[in-house]
C-alpha cells in the first residue's frame, strides 16, 4: 500500500472495455506529513475519493484482479481507502478535517 494524495481526475472519450463506468484519478505518493514522495500515476477509485483527499493505493496487479473481478486488468493501481488521520510517533501528522 502507498499513501497518496489525489491531484486530479482522468477524463477520456474512450476506455478499455473493462474500465467503462470506473472513475480514474491522478494520485501522487506522499510521506506521512504530506510531502511529495514520488511521481504521479493513475489509479481506479473504488471508494469515491475526492480530489485533494489523502488515500491508500494498492499498487500491484493481483489486487486489481481480485477486487475488479477481471482476469487481466489494464491497470494495477486501486484506491482502496480514504485516510482520515495519520499518526507518527504519537503525534497527528494529518487529519482530514484539518486539511485546507
Amino acid at each position: 500500500m502507498i499513501l497518496c494524495e489525489t491531484t486530479g481526475e482522468m477524463v477520456s472519450t474512450e476506455k478499455h472495455p473493462s474500465l467503462r463506468g470506473k472513475r480514474i484519478l491522478v494520485v501522487r505518493p506522499v510521506d506521512a506529513r504530506g510531502e511529495p514522495a514520488g511521481d504521479t500515476f493513475l489509479a481506479i477509485d473504488t471508494v469515491d475519493a475526492g480530489v485533494g483527499d489523502r488515500v491508500l493505493v494498492n499498487h500491484e496487479g493481483h489486487a486489481a484482479i481480485e477486487l475488479l473481478g477481471l482476469d487481466d486488468p489494464p491497470i494495477r493501481s486501486l484506491i482502496v481507502s480514504v485516510v482520515d488521520t495519520v499518526e507518527v510517533g504519537g503525534e497527528i501528522a494529518y487529519r482530514k478535517n484539518d486539511a485546507p
